[in-house]
């Protein structure tokens, strides 16, 4: 964990404790490529250290590839197999699209949507779902009112792999409407995810949860944390500071506390409030 994962932990821990909520922990371990169990105890040393203790048994999504399963077969009638490659997608786009985000251009969208259940698949095909073209609207606790167009912003969208390992916005949607998630907090970089995923809440018939974004903490060049960045690794920070000094530094950075005073994360809840954090893009690490 860096900084920045902290922080997205710290936030979520304060808002669910101090409206006298659970704080579930889910490990979402699908890819086996990028997935060690290793990685995972780790997550859960860091968060036992810096004082962040959860609610209930550990959810592993890698086990729950069966229950994934039975709601996409739900989705039938809206999905459709494609076999386009990350590059041919690339090379479809409009000039304009250079923020980073791939829309799909709908290569392999049946032309005849009533036809979608007769569509075959292959050993080599992702599963894409059907986005319609309107406006998918909802307030953020941070960031206001959202409005977000599927078919502009994404296109239809993965929510099984080629591979056969299912996308993270399917999995993590059933995850949260069977775990009872009322509340997603996490950086602001997954803003525009939300919209997608609330289709999916209502295409299954799930209760909506309340989405509070956060700015991203960022490093001396601008950049979001990430691995990259060894300093600010809690493994690393741990070293030289108390678990009470770091989690005052990060309340003070994201403007939950004037100074930067070492609390514990029991004495944050009663300072904590979404107001006084500000809808900015990033937020540089003091």
């Amino acid at each position: 964990m860096h900084l920045g994962n902290v922080l997205a932990a710290l936030l979520s821990w304060l808002s669910a404790k101090q409206q006298g909520g659970l704080w579930r922990l889910r490990i979402e371990d699908l890819d086996p490529q990028r997935s060690r169990p290793e990685y995972a105890e780790q997550l859960m040393r860091d968060l036992e250290w810096i004082g962040l203790p959860w609610d209930g048994e550990v959810i592993w999504q890698s086990h729950r590839t069966e229950i994934y399963e039975q709601y996409l077969q739900k989705l039938q009638g809206l999905t459709y197999p494609c076999t386009c490659t990350r590059n041919e997608i690339l090379a479809a786009q409009a000039p304009h699209e250079s923020d980073g985000r791939i829309v799909y251009p709908g290569t392999c969208r049946p032309k005849n949507l009533y036809t979608l259940h007769l569509t075959p698949y292959t050993n080599k095909a992702a599963t894409r779902l059907i986005v319609p073209d309107e406006q998918i609207e909802y307030t953020d606790r941070v960031y206001g009112l959202q409005s977000v167009n599927l078919a502009t912003h994404c296109g239809d969208f993965i929510v099984r792999r080629s591979d056969g390992v299912f996308a993270y916005q399917l999995a993590v949607v059933v995850d949260d409407a069977e775990m009872g998630v009322t509340e997603i907090v996490r950086g602001r970089d997954l803003l525009l995810s939300a919209a997608q995923q609330l289709y999916l809440y209502r295409l299954l018939g799930f209760p909506e949860p309340q989405f509070c974004h956060h700015p991203l903490l960022v490093n001396e060049a601008g950049q979001r944390l990430c691995k990259r960045d060894h300093a600010l690794a809690l493994s690393e920070m741990r070293r030289h500071m108390t678990a009470p000094e770091i989690i005052g530094l990060i309340a003070h950075t994201i403007g939950l506390t004037p100074t930067r005073d070492a609390l514990t994360s029991e004495q944050l809840i009663p300072l904590f409030n979404w107001n006084k954090i500000t809808p900015q893009d990033r937020c540089p690490y003091l």
